[in-house]
């Protein structure tokens, strides 16, 4: 037989009521028999658990009497304490009659340092005191980063050498001088039976131009890359002024060597006319390492007597009679000298002249004695080319110097 699916469900609809009548008395006694089976194990008597509990319960023994008491109101203040919950702070009257403040901006976070470079972390306090300092950021391309304050420089032996005043110089440079001071100079001033104690910082970091010169490049103490020193103190209290002639000549070339080979800039006398008093030392960069070293270590200057008049002898007259007696002699001389030139006049004139070609013989013979000689070559001339050669050979000698 066939049923659509719009008359299947209305097949044998009072059987299905019938089944939903009788499941439910079902459900209920499933219901009613779980419920009774925790009654019947409630009414399990102990003889039914006994084997299950042990013989005797171990109770807690009694506290001895060399304990300490327990403090029970403080006990009891710390439950309470850690059972109630914090009360807020209720407001005063004060505070409840004004008008809630808005909440102030949260503060930017202050930057962080920044990381230390492996200079500074090689520069500690067992070579240099050189504590560090802000960068320096302008005026134009002055300043720079990793900046240090260098004191003073710490000697294998524990001495110090005082940088006076305090240099501001990079870390590298500052690493620099250190590490000349501490080998170099040690060598240098244990020759002379003392050690170094002091440095004399002529200039270090300053924003100028090459030389303080108007529109000139950046002078690398205005990148805080260079040193300027003008002397060295001993340990004894003597000072090496490098600059001096009258230092040895041998102690100043050594200062040159060593520094030529450590720094890329040395400038001191004869390098130009602003480095006279001083040596400038720098790091300054240059293509394929270029190096310069312009220092002419000078020579003595003779030792030349002053050009003074002698002593005036205690038989001298006052000056007074003597600048009158100079007068009186030269009047004297002058009259004798025209005295002396008319008596050969006189005298030619008193003789008669004679005739004749003999007469004329003598009289060409008479003025040609008496014509004045001609004045002669002055000799300084000769020593004045002497002068000048001597200066030429001077100048082409310092030139190649």
């Amino acid at each position: 037989m066939n049923v659509s699916a719009a008359r299947r469900g209305r097949k044998w609809p009072y059987c299905r009521f019938f089944l939903r009548q009788s499941a439910a008395p079902a459900v209920v006694l499933l219901a009613l028999a779980a419920a009774g089976a925790p009654a019947a194990a409630r009414r399990a008597t102990h003889a039914d658990i006994g084997p299950l509990l042990p013989a005797k319960i171990p109770l807690p023994q009694p506290r001895p009497a060399e304990a300490p008491k327990k403090d029970k109101d403080a006990d009891k203040a710390a439950t309470t304490d850690e059972a109630a919950p914090a009360a807020p702070d209720k407001p005063t009257r004060e505070e409840a009659g004004r008008p809630a403040q808005p909440d102030k901006p949260a503060q930017p976070d202050k930057p962080s340092a920044p990381p230390q470079s492996a200079c500074r972390a090689a520069l500690t306090e067992e070579i240099a005191i050189a504590p560090s300092i802000p960068p320096i950021h302008g005026p134009g391309a002055c300043g720079g980063e990793d900046l240090v304050r260098l004191e003073a420089i710490v000697l294998p032996d524990k001495h110090k050498v005082a940088v006076t005043p305090p240099a501001t110089l990079r870390c590298t440079m500052a690493t620099a001088i250190a590490d000349w001071v501490r080998t170099d100079l040690v060598v240098i001033a244990d020759k002379l039976g003392s050690e170094p104690a002091g440095l004399d910082n002529y200039d270090s970091y300053e924003c100028r131009g090459f030389n303080r010169i108007p529109g000139a490049h950046l002078s690398e103490h205005g990148r805080a890359n260079a040193l300027d020193v003008r002397a060295i103190k001993l340990a004894d209290g003597r000072a090496i002024t490098l600059t001096d002639r009258d230092v040895p000549r041998e102690l100043r070339e050594e200062v040159l060597h060593s520094v030529c080979a450590r720094f890329m800039t040395v400038l001191g006398p004869d390098s130009d006319w602003y480095h006279e008093e001083h040596i400038h030392l720098d790091l300054s960069e240059r293509k394929n390492n270029y190096r310069i070293c312009q220092w002419d270590v000078l020579d003595p200057l003779p030792k030349v007597a002053p050009l003074m008049p002698a002593v005036r002898p205690e038989e001298a007259p006052p000056r007074e009679v003597a600048k009158r007696e100079e007068k009186d002699g030269k009047g004297k001389a002058d009259g004798d000298g025209a005295r002396a030139k008319e008596a050969p006049a006189d005298k030619a004139d008193a003789p008669s002249e004679p005739t004749g070609t003999a007469s004329q013989d003598a009289d060409t013979k008479r003025d040609d004695e008496t014509k004045p000689a001609p004045p002669a070559k002055p000799a300084a001339s000769t020593a004045n080319k002497s002068t000048k050669q001597s200066r030429h050979k001077a100048n082409n000698s310092r030139r190649g110097r």
